[in-house]
């Protein structure tokens, strides 16, 4: 089967991290299929035996924000699900999907309009990565970023209107849009998804020969 017949069925915590999971699949030659979740970790983490059960029979890629659980992903990924089926990348983002879009640093400062040295050369090491990010937008030379990513003075949330829609746009776009194998160099967690999809292709491959 060529690769890029290949459907792998997703599970994500938001439309952002769908986003990133289609931009993924793309990346290794594949086509994303359907797209569950959208409803949180906790959803997720419930529903966790089923997905692996169903990754028995066809490809399966569940990502999930380490947040503030653990130190690291490895330890939480043993915990978590500690014998996957063989169709089943169980992957960590570290520590939310924000950290991973800012790791293309040139991409994202050219998107938001403002000087690269904003953006930051270690986006896995930050303890609020949203946050970091709207604080980056809010510098930004565009006011129609400004006004969407940013959440108004007193309106007790955390980003703007269009926050989630523009960042998916960021990462969509087939041109001057996020480039996951450069974010890589910033982002080990990002690399090791990659690298993960990249070996689920090819036994998704080897079990349709």
């Amino acid at each position: 089967m060529p690769a890029r017949d290949l459907l792998i069925n997703g599970v994500v915590e938001g439309d952002i991290d769908a986003a990133v999971f289609r931009r993924l699949v793309k990346e290794v030659g594949a086509r994303s299929g359907p797209v569950f979740g959208r409803n949180g970790k906790g959803q997720i983490l419930k529903k966790l035996a089923g997905f692996n059960e169903a990754a028995r029979r066809s490809p399966w890629v569940v990502l999930v924000d380490l947040d503030s659980d653990a130190d690291c992903a490895p330890p939480l990924i043993a915990k978590t699900l500690p014998t996957p089926s063989q169709l089943m990348r169980f992957r960590i983002v570290v520590r939310e999907i924000e950290a991973w879009v800012m790791g293309d640093r040139e991409r994202l400062a050219q998107f938001l309009h403002v000087n690269l040295s904003m953006v930051p050369t270690n986006p896995e090491d930050l303890e609020d990565p949203k946050k970091h990010l709207v604080e980056i937008a809010s510098r930004s030379s565009d006011a129609d970023i400004r006004v969407d990513l940013v959440p108004r003075r007193g309106s007790g949330r955390e980003v703007g209107p269009a926050y989630k829609s523009r960042l998916v746009e960021f990462i969509s776009k087939p041109t001057r849009g996020w480039r996951p194998r450069v974010a890589a160099r910033q982002s080990e967690s990002l690399d090791r998804c990659i690298r993960a999809l990249a070996s689920l292709v090819k036994d998704a491959r080897a079990r349709a020969r």
